[in-house]
């Protein structure tokens, strides 16, 4: 074959996935698009490190890489031939010969309030025990309700839910995308305004990773794609990037399109905070006209050079505390 000629697309297209169930639907929704365009798609269901290490913070442990670790080896020996992952959940730089093909149509990026006995986070008497162990959440929860106890929750989606209904929490806060996707819906007492707590960089859009060069499954994989999906999540990732984001970073990434005089533009809000301190939330926003992935980085870029200005401290320079509670959508 000449080398400058792409492969061919496999007759099987392999999806790497973990065996979660939020995992799984997030695999067979790949699956079930790629196959009404007329591929033969199938599964390869993995346990990653992230799933097996459930009594340690993943700070501590080696972040959220150990969710797609596994994934990726699968594909660099072949075994798979795609990955499909929480975006929210994959590290913001991809190792070396690694490409995000694609982003798919955003769900709701917002978080949920989960309580069998109150309505919203305002109902919750003081000293009442809320679960995450997003760092994220935690330092937007203390800024809502600093009289509430913020406790460490871990596990997949159904574990989180049990726990919560076993007494040992108040009330959890989880990814609303999720739910929804589980079905569980009908569990959701409250959604948070991003205004309260503001989403995590991708929270509730879908990635697609393949081998950099397998141009036949970036094809492939290009009439997934959500455009303004990807614009928006590449500015909230260009943030974490910028500020060193990880696990162990209490930060906040979210866009939003709004009209302006040039036409849509992309408002990008951020915030960061410390866990341990009393002083306010740093914030800071930008807009701009995006077009392209490049402009919506240097977008995310900006931004992180106004929460730096105004005091926020980028991972290199934070204590390693308790880190993100794993994949939730």
């Amino acid at each position: 074959m000449n080398p400058t000629t792409a492969p061919a697309t496999p007759p099987t297209l392999v999806i790497a996935t973990r065996e979660s169930q939020l995992a799984l639907w997030q695999a067979e929704h790949v699956q079930q698009l790629l196959t009404a365009r007329g591929h033969a798609v199938s599964l390869l269901g993995m346990t990653t490190r992230g799933d097996q290490i459930l009594d340690r913070s993943l700070s501590k442990v080696g972040g959220k890489g150990l969710f797609v670790k596994e994934l990726e080896v699968a594909l660099e020996q072949g075994r798979a031939d795609i990955a499909v992952h929480s975006l929210k959940d994959m590290p913001m730089e991809l190792p070396a010969g690694f490409a995000l093909a694609c982003v798919m149509e955003r769900e709701d990026p917002r978080d949920a309030f989960v309580s069998p006995h109150y309505a919203s986070l305002q109902a919750l008497p003081k000293g009442s025990v809320v679960g995450t162990s997003s760092l994220r959440r935690q330092v937007l929860l203390q800024a809502l309700r600093p009289d509430l106890r913020i406790e460490p929750l871990r596990g997949n989606v159904n574990t989180r839910l049990r726990k919560l209904d076993e007494g040992q929490y108040d009330a959890i806060v989880l990814a609303a995308a999720g739910l929804k996707r589980l079905g569980l819906q009908e569990r959701i007492r409250a959604l948070f305004s991003p205004e309260d707590m503001l989403p995590a960089a991708g929270q509730g859009a879908l990635g697609i990773e393949v081998l950099s060069r397998r141009a036949d499954l970036i094809a492939a994989l290009a009439p997934l794609a959500h455009q303004r999906s990807w614009l928006t999540v590449t500015a909230e990732r260009a943030v974490s990037r910028a500020m060193g984001g990880s696990c162990s970073m209490p930060l906040a990434a979210h866009g939003i399109w709004q009209d302006g005089p040039q036409g849509q533009q992309l408002l990008l809000r951020a915030a960061w905070g410390e866990l341990e301190s009393r002083q306010p939330l740093v914030r800071a926003q930008g807009q701009a006209s995006v077009h392209t992935l490049e402009q919506a980085d240097a977008l995310g870029l900006a931004v992180a050079e106004q929460l730096r200005a105004a005091g926020a401290r980028a991972a290199h320079d934070m204590p390693h505390e308790a880190a993100d509670s794993g994949p939730t959508g």
